[in-house]
């Protein structure tokens, strides 16, 4: 489950009081059903929350039930696609945590859309919690690049069943928390995710919809 969602005027990550800001089941979960991207949905935040160090979009959820009150078409969603030089901060796969605590906390960014006109997939050899790994490649129409892990469930259950994806997308990256591989030197790194994928219909080009 990606623990993001986008209101009317920013990016906010709702997190629980776990260590990992994790949101169980039966907390994110109406009528037994996972909330799904385009959804609309009515949450109860506060106005702040942990930002774990280097995060600046996280509010912590409050005691409520979650609604959906809503669902957007994917175009809805172009006015939202940020288009800075980089795919959060760098062109590399990672980002260090000492990098992101010496930029101003409105500025730590660590969740991004952008729109791919190119997005190529690859599974990995090994496995990871208990299937496979996908890697994607995505270049958006400003010739951004980013290769990086793929963790979008229901995304990856479709490339499991063979599909690729061939038409223009919208993605969000996330940035993960802190992990470092066993052969890691320097800084604490936060990995970037393509967390989110949602298909364009063909009828939208240069990101206008054409009647």
């Amino acid at each position: 489950m990606c623990n993001f969602t986008l209101n009317w005027y920013k990016w906010v990550r709702p997190i629980s009081d776990l260590p990992d800001g994790q949101i169980p089941k039966e907390i994110r979960q109406i009528n037994r059903l996972e909330p799904a991207l385009l959804d609309v949905l009515d949450i109860p935040l506060a106005k702040t929350g942990p930002d774990f160090g280097f995060e600046s979009e996280n509010l912590s959820i409050l005691p409520g039930k979650w609604r959906q009150v809503g669902k957007v078409p994917p175009a809805y969603l172009l006015k939202y696609c940020n288009n800075q030089e980089y795919i959060l901060h760098n062109d590399l796969r990672y980002v260090t945590v000492e990098y992101m605590q010496s930029l101003p906390k409105g500025d730590r960014l660590t969740l991004q859309l952008v729109k791919v006109v190119k997005f190529t997939v690859k599974k990995l050899i090994q496995r990871f919690e208990g299937g496979n790994k996908w890697e994607g490649c995505i270049v958006t129409k400003y010739n951004q690049k980013l290769t990086a892990t793929i963790t979008d469930p229901v995304f990856i259950r479709k490339l499991e069943l063979g599909y690729r994806p061939q038409k223009a997308c919208l993605v969000t990256v996330s940035l993960s928390m802190p992990w470092r591989p066993d052969d890691w030197e320097g800084d604490d790194p936060c990995w970037k995710l393509i967390a989110g994928v949602i298909e364009l219909p063909e009828d939208i080009v240069d990101d206008e919809v054409l009647f």
